[in-house]
This record gives C-alpha cells, sequence and structure tokens, in this order.
C-alpha cells in the first residue's frame, strides 16, 4: 500500500539524515535525497487514493493534515537544492510519518463528507494548502532558529549547530519563507472571500478571526524586521505566535468540527 510504503521510505530517508549528521557531513547525502524522492511520490500517489473518489474529493482531518506534511516535504526538498534547509527534515519526517499512520488507522473511523469542486474553490484549496505549507516550514525553521540561539547565547556551538549555516543567514531564511508565506496568505483571504455564503450555516467564525489574527501577526513581525531589525528571539516569538494562530484557524477548526461535532 502506498501510505505504508511512503512511511517507511520516510523512516528510512531520516535515518539516513541522522547517520550524515553524526559523520559530520554537511552536505544531503544523494541516497537520502533518491529515498525521500521515492517517499514523497508513494505519498502523493496515497494521497490520490485516499482524497479522490468517485464520489468528490474527501478532505478528512488527518488526510488534510498528511497534505500539509507532503507539500511541506515537498517544499523542503526544492529549497534544499539551493539554500541549507535539509536539517529541517529531522522534524518534518516523524511528524509526516505520525501523519500518514494517522490516516491510515483513522480512515474507517470518520463518515466521509465528498465536496465537489469548482475552479474558485479548487484554487483557494491550492493556495491555502501552499500557504500552511510555507508557514510551516518557515515555523521549523524558526524552531531551528531558537535551537541554534539558545546554543550560541549559552555558548554551546558543538554537534549539529556547527553543520548549520551562519545565524545571519539562518534569519535570512526565515523571513524570505515568512515574505511568501504572508502574499500566499493574503491570497487565501482574498479567494476565500467569495467563497463566503454563510459565516454561520459553514462554521467559518473560528477560521476568519484565526485566519486574519495570524495574517495581522505575521505582518506586524515583517514591518518590524523591516523597519525596527528585529530578530533573534523577538522575531521567535512573533513567528510562533503566528503559525500557532494560523494552525487553530484551520486544523484546530476542523478538529473541533469533525472529531469532537461530528460536523463535515
Amino acid at each position: 500500500m502506498p501510505i505504508t510504503l511512503a512511511t517507511a521510505l520516510y523512516s528510512i530517508a531520516w535515518v539516513f539524515l541522522v547517520r550524515s549528521i553524526n559523520r559530520r557531513q554537511a552536505g544531503t547525502p544523494s541516497v537520502f535525497t533518491v529515498i525521500l524522492a521515492l517517499g514523497l511520490a508513494a505519498h502523493a500517489f496515497g494521497l490520490y487514493r485516499q482524497m479522490v473518489l468517485p464520489d468528490g474529493y474527501h478532505f478528512a482531518f488527518f488526510k488534510i493534515s498528511s497534505v500539509f506534511c507532503w507539500t511541506t516535504n515537498f517544499l523542503i526538498l526544492l529549497s534544499s537544492l539551493r539554500k541549507p534547509l535539509h536539517n529541517l527534515f529531522l522534524i518534518t519526517l516523524p511528524i509526516s510519518v505520525a501523519a500518514l499512520l494517522s490516516s491510515l488507522y483513522t480512515e474507517a473511523q470518520t463518515a466521509p463528507v465528498y465536496l465537489k469542486l469548482d475552479a474558485k474553490t479548487a484554487s483557494h484549496i491550492l493556495l491555502s494548502i501552499l500557504a500552511y505549507s510555507t508557514m510551516i516550514v518557515a515555523t521549523v525553521q524558526t524552531l531551528v532558529l531558537a535551537f541554534q540561539n539558545y546554543q550560541l547565547r549559552h555558548r554551546h556551538p558543538t554537534g549539529i549547530v556547527r553543520l548549520l549555516p551562519p545565524l545571519q543567514t539562518m534569519e535570512k531564511l526565515l523571513f524570505e519563507l515568512l515574505w511568501v508565506g504572508e502574499i500566499l496568505l493574503t491570497l487565501v483571504i482574498i479567494t476565500g472571500a467569495f467563497q463566503i455564503e454563510s459565516v454561520r450555516e459553514q462554521h467559518l467564525h473560528h477560521k476568519i478571526v484565526f485566519t486574519v489574527l495570524a495574517w495581522l501577526i505575521y505582518a506586524i513581525l515583517l514591518w518590524g524586521r523591516h523597519f525596527l531589525g528585529w530578530r533573534g528571539n523577538s522575531a521567535i516569538r512573533w513567528s510562533l505566535s503566528g503559525f500557532v494562530s494560523l494552525a487553530l484557524a484551520y486544523l484546530g477548526s476542523k478538529f473541533v468540527l469533525e472529531m469532537i461535532l461530528g460536523v463535515g
């Protein structure tokens, strides 16, 4: 089964990455890249079989979480071809394995709700996936930056810290990701406004509030970086706060509606 194969390949790729880090290898092993690419292919095929069904599209909570993981890993893989981001897989691959297993073993426990998509709705969903996934990459980058900043402040620049790029380079990469994510999130809000028919009936109250709040937090962070030179712990706190709000906007509200209230 593709999901099982993807889980195995991600696990093997993670082991290869850990081994290369333990051996103090700064680059990405070619074997790791090949295994990861195969894992992404199996993951994509598995998602297609799970979500694209004759009656429509099945956007269950654990399946859409798996979609975010796939997109996140794909974006990191593309970016790591020209930027030092491959160490982010240390965090994203275990999360992806958990998401895959959850989507597999909860498949029969949720009542399927099928959606028919037109062009406008499909474009909004695609932008949403790209925006959330970009911000997930930025958040993982933030966590790595926080770890690096802590180690340097306490004068423990050992182990994996020595393999990471300089702190300024890591911060630059973070804000590049945040700018891309904020632009995508802006497009999500604009296209989403045209999808609203009834806020109450579509259960959009929390999603709207937390999405706009996330957009404002990221906007303030980018403004503070540009005009006030925010960096270090200030940038880390604002970035993590923005992602918490963004996670509550979609995954949080969807979890409550689907898993607790039983609303599709």
